[in-house]
């Protein structure tokens, strides 16, 4: 029996203490100056066949860790002798393979956030809810022992292996997204549109403790704002006209797992307040119920817009973004990585291959890999697959060569005497396609006018206009859809019908 355990409280058909310590049963650490509150965390851990050491303050934890290796340390925030925080850098100091969860008051988010950031690897808010901790439990114990059983977790390595490129910034980003692994704190992602937020953020869910259950992926700006509550909570039957069964919500869809929030902000401000309730409590009410269901999820976040200057602008609230900006993983623009860009060609060129049913992938010739480079990609990896996937068409089937792309590179990546050795025709000449900056509207494949200027085809005319000025909007906005939308005047709903009416991916 440990030293803050009350043998007299467990139930008879409780396993012994002795019985729960054969074999190698997980051991868990419970610090808490509160007897009361050691007592139900001692016999829950227990009932889940965890064997448990108790300490009442940091010097008596100390000397536990000195004798002992932990699945899962769970501390309060503060104790007689020091803070919990203390205890949280230590152990992931000289234990960086045990999980280290926080006990904070009701309502105190400061500490909670503070706790995250050190390192903590979730937290619960007193008084303690048992289904919260036995989930809290479950996936630390989970990660904990499957982190030994992997030592030196090779398949998480091997799915973070899917950001590729050898740049520094890269092997950083792979870097994080391992260390992210060890905790259950909220992760905002910041990129620009295009550069791999959704891959990231499958990485970060698949290389947790978490791996095993759901990803939702939600496209916040997609959703009518009317709807959104419903989407987001679900709704009982009855709660509203059309509402003829009981229906689940995304944060019910993702319990136990990971919620991808894409574009997060641009989430109005009323369901900001209540994703914030949801977030803090982790617990939802479903649309017409009387009741809160307790719910288990680790948020993940993108956007590609700047939520600090959206907070002093007023169109974020500041209190959801310090939950969400727990820790942030920024994801670099292709611009910056042009060395990265032949081997993520030569993947995107084998996965489109392997789509199509070609036996062998083409290969994209040298000078062609050095005007990839050179381009600016302001649409960053999905615009390099849309560029890849044309010149497969356009191609011989063999090499990709510059005429292919359909494009022009603005600067050449390489120096003078590189670009001297291109041949002259090369040099940044305009290449059919994509239309290039200047060109005037209709340009581009136009449509033959009669003498007197009348389009031999008044719908193929208007298309052609309509195709111009919406990749200008894109051009301009950085293949921003939200904001071309807005740019041309019409909803996000009808630039997307439109491109997909015109052929424009």
């Amino acid at each position: 029996m440990t030293q803050a355990s009350h043998p007299a409280s467990h139930p008879a058909n409780l396993p012994s203490r002795s019985a729960v310590r054969t074999g190698k049963t997980p051991r868990v650490l419970v610090v808490d100056d509160e007897a009361d509150l050691r007592e139900l965390l001692d016999l829950t851990l227990i009932r889940m066949g965890l064997d448990v050491d108790c300490a009442a303050s940091l010097a008596e934890a100390r000397r536990f860790l000195g004798q002992n290796s932990y699945a899962l340390c769970l501390t309060d925030m503060r104790l007689p002798d020091g803070e919990g925080l203390q205890l949280v850098s230590q152990i992931n100091r000289e234990m960086p393979n045990t999980p280290v969860a926080v006990i904070t008051a009701y309502g105190s988010t400061e500490n909670a956030i503070a706790a995250l950031k050190s390192g903590a690897f979730d937290y619960l808010a007193k008084p303690v809810a048992l289904e919260a901790l036995r989930s809290l439990v479950r996936s630390a114990v989970q990660f904990s022992v499957g982190g030994e059983s992997r030592g030196a977790q090779e398949p998480a390595t091997e799915l973070v292996g899917q950001l590729l490129g050898d740049s520094p910034v890269m092997a950083e980003v792979r870097a994080s997204i391992m260390r992210l692994a060890r905790s259950m704190a909220p992760v905002a992602i910041t990129g620009e549109s295009g550069s791999g937020k959704e891959l990231a953020a499958r990485l970060v869910h698949q290389t947790s403790a978490r791996a095993a259950q759901p990803f939702v992926a939600v496209n916040c700006g997609a959703i009518p704002e009317t709807l959104m509550e419903s989407e987001f909570f679900g709704y009982k039957r009855g709660a509203f006209t059309g509402a003829d069964h009981e229906r689940d919500g995304f944060f019910q869809a993702a319990h136990g797992g990971t919620l991808f929030l894409d574009e997060v902000a641009d989430l109005p401000l009323p369901m900001q307040v209540k994703l914030l309730r949801a977030i803090q409590e982790k617990r939802v009410r479903k649309v017409g119920a009387t009741t809160e269901d307790p719910v288990d999820v680790r948020i993940v976040s993108a956007t590609h817009q700047d939520l600090a200057q959206c907070v002093a602008a007023g169109r974020f609230r500041q209190d959801l973004y310090y939950r969400l900006n727990v820790i942030e993983l920024k994801l670099p623009p292709l611009r910056d990585r042009p060395a990265d860009i032949p081997a993520l060609a030569e993947a995107t060129l084998a996965r489109l291959s392997a789509r199509a049913g070609l036996t062998q992938s083409p290969r994209l010739a040298s000078v062609t890999a050095k005007y990839l480079q050179s381009y600016s990609f302001p649409g960053n990896v999905r615009e390099l697959e849309n560029i890849l996937e044309r010149a497969m068409a356009f191609s011989n089937g063999e090499v990709i060569n510059v005429e292919d792309l359909g494009l022009r590179p603005t600067v050449l990546d390489a120096n003078e005497n590189e670009r001297d050795d291109l041949p002259e025709d090369e040099r940044g000449a305009p290449l059919p396609g994509l239309p290039q900056a200047g060109d005037a509207v209709g340009e581009r494949r136009p449509v033959k006018l009669s003498p007197e200027g009348i389009p031999a085809s008044l719908p193929d005319y208007l298309d052609q206009v309509e195709r111009e000025a919406i990749q200008r909007a894109l051009e301009r906005t950085r293949y921003n859809r939200t904001a071309a939308a807005k740019l041309l005047g019409i909803t996000f709903r009808a630039l997307r019908y439109r491109m997909h009416r015109l052929g424009l991916n």
